[in-house]
Formats: C-alpha cells, structure tokens, sequence
C-alpha cells in the first residue's frame, strides 16, 4: 500500500469556522412563517449541504413559500448578510486554526454558502488571503452531498484528492467529502449532529475544530 501525505486541507464554513446552523434555520424558519407555510419535518436536514438554488427551490416548490426560488434565495440572503454584519458568530479556535493549519498546508474552502457570504465571512474574520481556492456550491452543478465541490476545489488547486483533507461537520458535508475521495475529519455539530452513515466515511471524529492540528492531520 502506498503511503500518500496530505498536501491540502479544504474547510467547510458552516459549523465548521462559524457556527450559522441556528442562524440559518431560524431565518429561514421566520420567513416561511410570514409567508403563512411551516417547515416539513425534515427540511432542515435536507437544506444543510445544498446549494443556494436548491434551498430555494425546495423553500419554494416544496414548502410552498408565495415566491419564485430567485427570490426567496435573494429575500434569505439578505437577512443572512443582515445577520453577519450585526454579528458574526465565530467558532472558537477556528480562526487559529485555520492559520496553524495553512502555516503547514495548503488551503482551500468548499462552502454551500453563496458566494456573497463566504466573501462576507473571510472578510470580515481576516481570514480572506489564508485560502488558494474559495468555491461555493451556487459554482458547481450539484450542492453537497454530492462531490462536485469538494472534487472542483481540489482540481483547482492541481491535486488529486487523496492528497487532500476535508473538515466537515453535517452528514450531507460529510458524505460529499467522502464521495470525492478526500481523508474527512469530522467535527459533529452539537445541535445538529451527523447520521452515523455519514460519520462512518471519516478517518478522525474530533469534539472541537482546535483538535484538528498541523499534527493530527500529518496522521491521517
């Protein structure tokens, strides 16, 4: 068996970096209510890991929100930035560790955000030169837990994706990381955790993201 070294390592954002999971379903929780719909039961699950067009869609078609999926995912983000710019909930240590981290290996984030907030975020946390590859899945044909992401921002940083390390916290994130082929490290959400299948495809399971050192990746 050959012994391949990790050479990158691709950050999710979402409850890996900021902790938004919350945020995100009590805004748009609050937005399907004034639109007289509720939620189905498991449309918070679905919604973690897509894409911006997909949430929309599904907030729209499937929720049955008045509005085109256009404008749901406009009226959304919107609040969203609106959320980010009151307050922007950084996990403890991930800013650290993002840097310890790229002082060994090369970075790369794989977002289901949109592109507006994920600049928004790495802005705002000085974190903006510290990735090669910032991609979001609005970039690729199909959100997570579909590879496409994971397997675009590893072609954009030359690589294969066994060389490469995925830090993840939601069963959809997750399975798309082990899709791809890249070494997932797993940092469950407390107030969301992964299904055991998705956390079945991880190599390392950590309680905190300042677990994951420059050492911890290097034994993978």
């Amino acid at each position: 068996m050959i012994d391949v070294s990790i050479e990158a390592v691709v950050f999710d954002l979402d409850g890996v970096i900021i902790d938004t999971e919350e945020v995100w379903e009590e805004v748009r929780r609050d937005y399907v209510a004034e639109h007289g719909r509720e939620f189905r039961p498991d449309s918070q699950d679905r919604m973690m890991g897509m894409s911006t067009g997909e949430w929309s869609a599904h907030l729209a078609d499937e929720v049955g929100v008045p509005r085109t999926a256009e404008q749901v995912a406009a009226d959304v983000l919107g609040r969203m930035a609106g959320r980010y710019r009151q307050d922007l909930p950084l996990i403890p240590g991930s800013v650290e560790t993002v840097r310890a981290l790229g002082a060994r290996y090369r970075l790369a984030l794989a977002s289901s955000s949109a592109r507006i907030l994920i600049d928004q975020v790495l802005a705002t946390a000085g974190l903006t030169g510290e990735f090669e590859v910032t991609l979001s899945t609005e970039e690729v044909p199909r959100g997570k837990p579909s590879p496409d992401v994971y397997l675009t921002a590893v072609e954009r940083l030359g690589l294969t994706p066994a060389v490469c390390a995925a830090i993840e916290d939601s069963s959809n994130g997750l399975r798309s990381a082990t899709a791809a082929g890249l070494t997932v490290v797993a940092v469950p959400h407390g107030v969301y955790p992964p299904a055991e299948d998705a956390l079945a495809g991880a190599s390392l399971v950590v309680k905190a993201i300042t677990e994951v050192t420059p050492e911890a990746i290097a034994g993978l």
